[in-house]
């Protein structure tokens, strides 16, 4: 005889609803679409707050999905050659690389101030 699996953790946030137009809500944020280069206003800047006294070069600014945001993240790290971060609409990459990150962006279309 096989047992069921009748766990009522594996329920939790079960709803029903007896409307016919009803429509489960989550949470979840929708993702902001990502802004063409040309339209994108990036800053750069150098920040060693909070980091044990060592210096990254901090791209903030970017609009768009996070899947975006790492790739144009991985992008910089790789052409830098250097390590680093990309979360919470900032790309975090180690050291002090401003300059050529900045040549790397404006390439790419962006418009850095």
């Amino acid at each position: 005889m096989a047992t069921k699996n009748n766990d009522w953790k594996n329920r939790l946030g079960v709803l029903y609803s007896t409307n016919p137009d009803f429509r489960y809500e989550t949470t979840e944020e929708e993702e902001e679409e990502t802004l063409p280069n040309d339209r994108q206003r990036l800053r750069i800047t150098l920040d060693k707050r909070h980091r044990n006294g060592k210096v990254v070069t901090l791209v903030t600014g970017f609009r768009g999905t996070a899947a975006d945001l790492a790739a144009l993240g991985k992008r910089l790290k790789t052409q830098c050659g250097v390590g680093g971060s990309a979360k919470d609409g900032e790309i975090i990459i180690q050291g002090d690389v401003q300059e050529k990150v900045k040549n790397i962006l404006r390439k790419e279309g962006f418009k850095i101030p």
